[in-house]
């Protein structure tokens, strides 16, 4: 079936989706103080639930993507509690459950001249033991045409790593689409091996390549060469990552200039089957929560690919995407498509909706 939505006179043309979105990645309990307070500020954290391909579920389940989010919990309450927090947003989960404990990640969110602070603690997680056979693949990959997984993944652990390998090479044989999000956390590449020597494997599976310039840099070992302009810097960056690894049929990046912790401007560039795009510039003030933002950002694009949108228009609607995350408290963006589609076609006023 197909939908048209009509907008400022901005046509975005989609159609449904067969196929499952998975989704492979650790989900955590998220501790952090209230508001802008530091670390024990005060004696109370708001608790929450979140990570990186969690969060690129939620979203694409509040786009109204059929969405599979695989993973490994404690068999317990707090996993169990973890795994509704998807469900109760219509992700369907499929999660290995066995003696251990969660990970966890403490946020501080900063303002002004400070800047936010993340503090990791996942190390022997269930999620980080958990081996590659230990899996089910297909039952996981039934139903399935597209695959979603971050770098963060395989920083967490040798394990992980190996099993987003494996994920990849399951879902390259069933003729799944696949992309992967660079997203480069030295707090987390402590295991053994370098980001580089892995990235650059399980980039080679990608259909789609999603990063920021220093994730490319520190992934890829591909330096970001400074030009005239932004677009023409980011335009070269992307062809040579495409030199690299020809297999990779698009590569988006995302710019984000930090005046302070409370005022960002936010741009994005895809380098496609047909041509290279600049979305448009935000400017992001009194921001809420800037974490999620990349993953709302990938969660967009996925969804517009997906759903036969142009290409400059998947990039406009992931653009949007990652913006109105900033808005939104919390791991997950809850953003619907309309309010997206709305951002994206210029609406961007806040003005109350009657």
């Amino acid at each position: 079936m197909c939908v048209s939505l009509l907008e400022n006179s901005t046509f975005f043309v989609y159609s449904e989706y067969m196929g499952k979105i998975v989704l492979f990645g650790e989900l955590m309990l998220r501790l952090k103080p209230f508001g802008k307070e530091r670390f024990f500020q005060s004696p109370s954290f708001n608790a929450v639930f979140g990570g990186s391909e969690a969060n690129v579920a939620v979203s694409l389940s509040k786009f109204e993507k059929e969405v599979r989010f695989v993973t490994a919990l404690p068999d317990n309450p707090i996993g169990q509690a973890a795994l509704s927090s998807l469900r109760y947003y219509g992700v369907e989960t499929f999660a290995v459950k066995k003696e251990g404990r969660m990970g966890l990640y403490f946020l501080e969110s900063g303002a002004c001249q400070r800047p936010s602070n993340v503090i990791y603690d996942r190390d022997n997680s269930v999620f980080s033991l958990t081996k590659p056979d230990e899996y089910d693949w297909d039952k996981i990959f039934s139903d399935c045409d597209w695959l979603h997984i971050s770098g963060v993944t395989p920083a967490i652990s040798e394990n992980t790593a190996l099993s987003a390998n494996r994920a990849f090479e399951e879902a390259k044989k069933r003729g799944i689409k696949i992309s992967l999000d660079l997203n480069y956390r030295k707090k987390l590449w402590k295991w053994g091996k370098d980001a580089g020597s892995v990235m650059r494997e399980l980039s080679s599976y990608a259909d789609l390549l999603i990063a920021n310039e220093e994730d490319v840099q520190n992934c890829l070992n591909i330096p970001l060469e400074n030009k005239n302009t932004p677009s023409e810097s980011y335009r070269l960056l992307c062809k040579n990552v495409k030199n690299q690894f020809p297999d990779v049929e698009y590569v988006a990046v995302t710019f984000r200039h930090s005046v302070s912790a409370d005022i960002n401007y936010w741009t994005c560039f895809l380098d496609g089957k047909e041509g290279f795009y600049e979305s448009s510039r935000y400017e992001i003030q009194n921001i809420v929560e800037r974490v999620g933002a990349g993953d709302a950002f990938a969660a967009g694009l996925i969804y517009a690919l997906s759903s036969d949108f142009s290409e400059s228009q998947a990039l406009d609607f992931a653009a949007a995407s990652g913006c109105l995350k900033h808005s939104i408290h919390g791991d997950f963006n809850l953003a619907t498509r309309e309010e997206v589609l709305a951002l994206a076609n210029g609406n961007g006023s806040g003005r109350i909706l009657r």
